[in-house]
């Protein structure tokens, strides 16, 4: 039974991640020749502010591109 594990910054619509979760479904299915009933998909959505890249947050980094 194949489980996908996605984690993203908050903030994709409910359609965006519906999507998601049927494409990531038909790619294993694809790949895997896995049944679809068998498939499971776990979005984590993490606020911007929980997530750091070089340093700062994605939270902080985009504040900066804002100024800019």
């Amino acid at each position: 039974m194949p489980f996908l594990h996605v984690t993203i910054v908050e903030g994709r619509t409910e359609e965006m991640k519906e999507d998601l979760i049927l494409e990531l479904t038909n790619t294993v299915n694809r790949v895997l020749d896995a049944p679809l009933e068998n498939i499971r998909v776990c979005i984590n959505e993490v606020p911007a502010s929980h997530w750091g890249i070089a340093g700062k947050s994605i939270k902080k980094r985009r504040e900066e591109d804002v100024k800019r």
